[in-house]
């Protein structure tokens, strides 16, 4: 790993602010990037900028306005954009079979998951295409192809996500653009602690390692996926689960 390989480069890392998106803006920084955390709790962003020596930027992926905005801020002081990662998400009810799930708590997790993603990936590309590159990665899970008893909302979310890396990452593989995915099983982070112990125990036996992913293997997989290497791929969801998807 040289610590140069996202020199001069401008990443955008949403929910940066903790779990796998602080990770992934850490590696990024280390290895020459000028990274831009944002997320919707600025207090515990400006904390984790600081910390990292990165910068901090408010944004709600799941409001139009709100991520023009902190997208076209970026852009204005960086000239440019070379990644943009979103791991913007939430869980929502969990633990409970469909008929338990209330129709609010459904459409909260599609409005910040899918509708998120969706924001964030438009706005992304809008600003590669006249440089004619950039990298996008979007966090699914694998929830999103296995789907997880007792996350109807959460999984419903993640496979929205994984069509949608494959509809765009279509649309500019002609370019030197590429929308990818990443799709870990459970890795232990403070949105995993929030929830339901015994949902979080269904997860991790079905995974043949018998443990949870790291971050520390997390972020190489995603800092590789946008990196320059990384040229021949795009439409695809990466697997991170431990042997739980093998296809």
């Amino acid at each position: 790993m040289t610590n140069e390989r996202f020199k001069d480069q401008t990443a955008i890392i949403t929910g940066g602010a903790d779990g796998l998106g602080l990770h992934i803006a850490t590696r990024l920084s280390k290895e020459g990037a000028r990274v831009w955390i944002v997320d919707r709790d600025e207090e515990l962003g400006v904390a984790a900028a600081k910390r990292i020596g990165c910068e901090f930027e408010p944004i709600d992926v799941a409001d139009e306005s709100s991520v023009t905005t902190a997208f076209g801020k970026i852009i204005a002081a960086a000239g440019r954009l070379d990644v943009m990662v979103n791991c913007a998400g939430i869980v929502g009810p969990n633990g409970i079979k469909i008929t338990d799930v209330p129709l609010a708590g459904f459409e909260q997790v599609q409005a910040v998951n899918v509708r998120g993603s969706f924001l964030t990936c438009r706005e992304a590309v809008r600003h590669m295409l006249p440089r004619d590159y950039g990298r996008v990665l979007l966090i699914a899970s694998i929830a999103g192809k296995d789907g997880n008893a007792g996350m109807t909302c959460y999984s419903t979310s993640k496979a929205g996500v994984i069509g949608m890396v494959k509809s765009v990452g279509k649309e500019y593989a002609e370019t030197g653009i590429t929308v990818n995915g990443l799709a870990p099983a459970v890795i232990r982070t403070a949105l995993v602690d929030k929830m339901d112990p015994e949902q979080v125990k269904y997860m991790t036996d079905k995974i043949p390692m018998k443990r949870c992913g790291t971050l520390d293997e997390l972020a190489a997989l995603a800092c590789w996926i946008v990196s320059p290497e990384a040229s021949f791929n795009t439409g695809f969801t990466f697997d991170l689960s431990g042997g739980r998807a093998v296809y």
